[in-house]
């Protein structure tokens, strides 16, 4: 049977944003890679405004495996292009990694060659080394401390975005249509067959992160907001705490009234005390609001992503 015609046994699922020269690198590399099953490349445009999607569309006329190039609409965010990559992808594996090469397809290889033998659902890649700058590895540490806490997170997991799903666990996920997709977040709460495996990071290739101080805040507030209530949980238990603590002032006013009488000090502390009250019921309705408006942006149709253009490149003919 021609290869255009079976089904691919990998599915390699690499999210492209103003990937600009770096897409010839990043395509030569597959070029070379040497796997005796069958796979393919699915490359999802998150909203490029460099030209990427017809760059990748032109680029991948002779490539020796089947693509697909998938251009969003705009830019939804790495985690929207992911899922959209993920329901393009029709390997029984899926690996998806950066445009960036610092994750090399041959350890992507690796990850596969671990989710067959392992048996499990998933395998997230640890590094030894991790080459990303020093503010994006806080802001890691930082988003999987919040997966640890909110979501129950195994500690000793750590979550990256270069990872190997099976058919079953991807089919499972993409059926999420929130407006705000938390990749993990999703992978967490349909599966707990979670297996590692340490590979090599090496240094950017070329061109700069397209991670900004905005999109990690986004990312997040998603983690907080879409998988996880313990915010309105801990919201309730501070407004208990508070609650008891004004009853405790109050009696200490009442007890100082009858026994000592009334007097007029206290004015400072009485505005500190109205300040954290007030800042507490704030922080509060913030939450709430924060829940509310996200609830609303998902019943009204917030589209997670929008395909703009679909096109499939097969493996040419053998000569």
């Amino acid at each position: 049977m021609e290869a255009t015609e079976t089904t691919p046994e990998v599915s390699f699922v690499v999210p492209l944003y103003n990937t600009g020269e770096g897409l010839q690198r990043l395509l030569d590399v597959f070029r070379a890679l040497s796997l005796p099953e069958t796979w393919e490349l699915v490359l999802v445009d998150d909203g490029s405004v460099d030209g990427s999607a017809a760059a990748a569309r032109l680029a991948v006329a002779d490539f020796p495996a089947p693509v697909t190039v998938v251009e969003l609409a705009r830019n939804f965010g790495e985690h929207a292009a992911v899922l959209e990559g993920y329901r393009h992808a029709r390997g029984e594996f899926v690996v998806n990694l950066d445009d960036d090469l610092q994750n090399p397809p041959g350890e992507a290889v690796k990850l596969v060659r671990h989710l067959r033998e392992s048996g499990a659902e998933v395998v997230y890649s640890r590094y030894a080394e991790k080459k990303h700058p020093w503010a994006r590895n806080v802001a890691s540490w930082l988003a999987n401390c919040c997966a640890t806490f909110l979501l129950g997170k195994p500690q000793d997991l750590y979550l990256s975005s270069f990872r190997a799903l099976r058919r079953d666990l991807v089919e499972r996920i993409v059926v999420y249509r929130g407006p705000y997709p938390y990749v993990d977040g999703l992978i967490l709460g349909a599966t707990n067959r979670i297996a590692t495996l340490e590979v090599a990071h090496v240094e950017r290739q070329g061109g700069q992160s397209g991670y900004t101080p905005r999109k990690l805040i986004r990312l997040l507030l998603s983690l907080l907001f879409d998988f996880s209530v313990m915010p309105l949980r801990i919201a309730s238990v501070l407004g208990v705490l508070l609650c008891v603590l004004g009853a405790l002032i109050l009696a200490e006013v009442l007890l100082e009234t009858l026994f000592v009488g009334q007097r007029q000090l206290g004015w400072g502390s009485l505005m500190g005390a109205l300040a954290v009250f007030s800042g507490a019921q704030l922080l509060m309705l913030g939450l709430i609001g924060e829940y509310v408006g996200r609830a609303f942006l998902t019943v009204s149709g917030k589209p997670q992503s929008l395909v703009r253009t679909l096109t499939t490149h097969m493996k040419p003919p053998s000569a």
